[in-house]
């Protein structure tokens, strides 16, 4: 990602004008469907994912998703559920779900903004940063149960190896 040196208008309030402005700097395709919502396109390594701001000022939260680019087949929901009680074991900041009605996983975290002035771009930069890496960390352990034939426990050793050295 695109590191910002900003000149960020402190007045700011709504989260999204600053995300705009990130997802502007990295060149990412994006809707700013009203001023409470964006959603996000972002190529990665192993799919490409899509990013989904949501701002509620009346809370002063913004909900905040990364969703793969994979459907999770009925017959492999309840693995997919064991699988992400495992990765959120991992997690430190959000975590993982899946989207029933459309078997998508997706990670998720949500920001209590009330009573800050604003949000940071450091931390909304960190923000992305953090989920897509997540999602890039653990996209094999999904693909692993999917299309594998792995259990969770598997797939998370499998994705979990750290290589060393290049081929």
């Amino acid at each position: 990602m695109t590191a910002l040196a900003l000149a960020v208008n402190e007045d700011l309030a709504n989260p999204l004008d600053l995300v705009e402005q990130i997802v502007a700097a990295n060149d990412w395709a994006f809707d700013r469907r009203t001023d409470e919502e964006m959603a996000v396109d972002v190529p990665g390594r192993w799919c490409d994912f899509s990013l989904y701001f949501s701002w509620r000022e009346d809370v002063g939260a913004m909900h905040f998703t990364c969703a793969f680019d994979m459907r999770i087949p009925d017959a492999k929901r309840a693995q997919i559920n064991e699988l992400l009680v495992l990765i959120n074991e991992k997690m430190w900041l959000g975590h993982f779900g899946l989207w029933t009605e459309e078997g998508v996983p997706m990670f998720r975290h949500s920001m209590l903004l009330r009573g800050l002035h604003q949000a940071s771009i450091e931390e909304l930069e960190d923000l992305v940063d953090i989920a897509l890496s997540e999602c890039e960390r653990f996209y094999p352990a999904f693909q692993f149960v999917v299309w594998g034939g792995k259990s969770p426990i598997e797939s998370m050793q499998a994705a979990l190896l750290e290589p060393m050295g290049e081929a």
